[in-house]
């Protein structure tokens, strides 16, 4: 009787557990917490004290090839290690101050890293957090435009 209780009790969790491990998908992002690419360059731009903390949530060799002027790697975030990093990075900063986080490893709607970053500072109780929507890809949406990048 006892290994049928926790056989049981093994199958009633397992679901969520499976559930709760998903990624977030970038399409289920709020469209008010999106900044467009031009958007973001215009604020880079200005002389506004209130410059973004910019973070890159996407895969590291993506970073190391091109990233926006002043952004931080801060972990992938489809992986918990990744936002383990993440967590790490922003856990001594002020939950009020701007962030943005980005990515552009592959259209919106099948990249696997901003919605986890996303929903991880979310859960962590920051407020003012945007993500930079890429609708193709960071080379094509950023890059090619002649946007702040560094290397």
């Amino acid at each position: 009787m006892g290994n049928v209780a926790v056989i049981a009790l093994v199958l009633i969790q397992s679901p969520a557990r499976a559930q709760s491990a998903l990624p977030l998908a970038a399409t289920a992002i709020p469209s008010t917490q999106l900044i467009q690419p031009e958007e973001l360059k215009a604020i880079l731009n200005s002389t506004s004290p209130a410059q973004p903390l910019i973070l890159q949530v996407g895969f590291r060799v993506m970073f190391d090839q091109a990233h926006i002027q002043t952004s931080e790697y801060a972990g992938s975030g489809s992986r918990e290690d990744g936002l383990d990093v993440l967590r790490d990075r922003v856990k001594t900063l002020a939950k009020s101050r701007f962030r943005v986080l980005h990515c552009g490893c592959r259209p919106w709607n099948r990249c696997p890293n901003v919605g986890g970053a996303f929903k991880t500072l979310n859960d962590l109780g920051f407020t003012n957090v945007k993500v930079l929507y890429i609708a193709d890809n960071f080379g094509s949406d950023w890059v090619s435009r002649g946007y702040p990048v560094a290397h």
